[in-house]
């Protein structure tokens, strides 16, 4: 393979790995964000003549207001992030797979940084949407990039099977952030004041960025759409074609096959911090 073609690997490669690094970020840091950005709205409840206790009770994990927060921050992202991932394929289509990769990828790095940065659950919970959705669209994109720049089966089969393998790494990953994030909060800038390890957690997911700012100038664009957009030839694409005669079994049984992995594997890993932790989340189960 060609200097290019690892460099190509080594950029899908991270962004695969931080793919899945930002995605699993919350579950680990969801108990002690929503305890430090509720911390002014218990205080407004108190000040409306709320008990202390009661006002804390609906923010506790398990109380009201913390179930429908958890539930709004899980879920709301997600939706959005598969919505635009539809839209991805088209963005990839129109603009080109090293663009779109390129900036999805800079997208989902840098809502997480300023995700790090919150003052209220709000604002939290939009950046989570921006950071599914740059994940969402990068991966289409990055897919369509490496099947199109490896015109070789066997070549091209390794390539996305390898540099997908490191999305296993991801989770290892921010699962180590975390714990480092937590042991080194006290040494490191104070954000808005003060030393949370969850929002260093979140500002980590901005390193994927950093290598692709000075490699970008030095990738190649696929030359499968690039020939096809010098040719005049490029298809709008159409849902409507996933579901014809010939492809409807294909796309049924890819989606059931994807919803069942994804449904049961992200479902049960982004919940186990939740039955798991302790009220500083991920960190307190190791006790470092």
């Amino acid at each position: 393979m060609t200097a290019t073609g690892w460099l190509v690997c080594a950029i899908a490669a991270i962004g695969f790995a931080f793919d899945i690094y930002e995605l699993l970020m919350l579950p680990l840091i969801i108990k002690p964000a929503i305890a430090a950005l509720s911390a002014p709205l218990v205080q407004d409840l108190v000040a409306g003549g709320m008990s202390q206790a009661d006002a804390q009770a609906l923010w506790a994990p398990g109380g009201k207001s913390y179930v429908g927060w958890a539930r709004a921050l899980f879920f709301i992202p997600a939706i959005a992030g598969g919505v635009f991932g539809l839209i991805g394929g088209y963005l990839t289509d129109l603009f080109g797979r090293r663009s779109v990769l390129t900036y999805s990828i800079l997208l989902y790095a840098f809502s997480a940084m300023t995700a790090g940065f919150s003052t209220s659950l709000e604002m939290l919970l939009v950046l989570r949407c921006c950071v599914f959705i740059g994940v969402c669209v990068e991966f289409v994109a990055a897919v369509a990039w490496l099947a199109e720049l490896f015109p070789d089966a066997l070549q091209r089969e390794k390539a996305l099977g390898y540099t997908q393998a490191f999305s296993s790494l991801g989770g290892l990953l921010v699962g180590g952030a975390n714990v480092l994030a937590a042991r080194f909060a006290s040494e490191l800038p104070a954000i808005l004041g003060v030393h949370e390890a969850w929002r260093y957690t979140l500002i980590s997911g901005v390193i994927p960025a950093l290598p692709l700012i000075f490699i970008r100038p030095f990738l190649p664009e696929s030359p499968v759409w690039s020939a096809k957009k010098s040719a005049g030839t490029l298809k709008r694409p159409s849902i409507r074609e996933l579901f014809s005669p010939q492809l409807i079994r294909t796309t049924l049984l890819t989606t059931l096959v994807f919803a069942a992995s994804y449904g049961i594997a992200f479902g049960a890993i982004q919940q186990l911090p939740q039955i798991l932790g302790g009220p500083k989340g991920h960190a307190a189960i190791l006790k470092v």
